[in-house]
């Protein structure tokens, strides 16, 4: 994992709640949301929420009586997220999964969409969320299968790589979509501490309504951004249009309808 992978600062928050969200968060956010609807009450945490995306959604199926903590490593993403509608309710802090500012068997339940990806040692933060959780509660969350089964993901990669002639570019390759061995995240969470782990691998269609909009939450709304201006400062704007004229290459001019897919894992003890 590169040094950059995980700063998700400035600008980045924006574009990523604003277009990521509608083309690749918001169908896995209502999934796992509803596989925690049966809590009536107690206690939820949630890690690297990112902008609120599943968090929004849990405070929208969830009665008051469960308290819903959001964290994340990177304060601008929660000051974004705590600003967004629908947040008020949801107490938010800043927290690194691998030391979590919790006391033993705190939660009912751990969540967590499309972080653990983001995690330097998986088995440390899998033991710090068994910590968290009360006996008899589950950790859920969902991590992105290879890049090859996420169309637009991979189409920008290969757009990045070609335009500046640098295979180092390869964020969502190396880190969101770089976490899907089943066999490793099985092992990982057994060396942690949980007994069981069901895994669903689930297909959506990312769709936008054009091959920009498809492409600029992943050039601008994540460290991928970083890259591109670690390499071009004033290249941004080239480097998006050089990706969304990739995308039309392959999908066509008009809106575009794309496979991704993605691992939902529920463990347990």
């Amino acid at each position: 994992m590169a040094q950059t992978d995980t700063v998700f600062t400035g600008a980045i928050p924006l574009f990523y709640d604003r277009h990521l969200g509608p083309l690749l968060l918001e169908p896995y956010a209502t999934d796992l949301a509803g596989r925690l609807a049966d809590i009536t009450a107690g206690r939820i945490l949630e890690t690297a929420a990112g902008t609120g995306i599943v968090t929004r959604n849990l405070a929208r199926i969830l009665p008051e009586a469960v308290e819903i903590i959001a964290t994340d490593l990177n304060q601008p993403m929660i000051d974004f997220a705590a600003a967004q509608p629908g947040a008020a309710r949801i107490m938010w802090r800043q927290a690194d999964a691998l030391a979590l500012p919790f006391g033993d068997a705190s939660f009912d339940a751990v969540v967590c969409q499309f972080g653990v990806m983001f995690f330097p040692d998986k088995v440390v933060a899998y033991r710090e969320t068994l910590r968290v959780l009360k006996p008899g509660g589950r950790f859920v969350f969902n991590v992105w299968d290879r890049i090859e089964e996420n169309e637009i993901s991979h189409v920008v990669t290969e757009a990045m790589v070609g335009l500046f002639n640098d295979d180092a570019l390869r964020f969502l390759a190396r880190t969101p979509c770089g976490y899907y061995h089943l066999d490793t995240i099985r092992r990982e969470l057994a060396e942690a501490g949980f007994t069981s782990a069901k895994v669903e691998t689930i297909q959506h269609l990312s769709q936008a309504d054009s091959s920009r909009d498809a492409v600029i939450g992943l050039c601008q709304g994540t460290p991928l951004r970083n890259e591109i201006e670690a390499r071009d400062p004033g290249g941004l704007e080239a480097a998006t249009n050089a990706a969304a004229n990739a995308i039309a290459a392959r999908f066509g001019s008009g809106p575009v309808s794309a496979r991704m897919q993605a691992h939902v894992i529920t463990a347990s003890v």
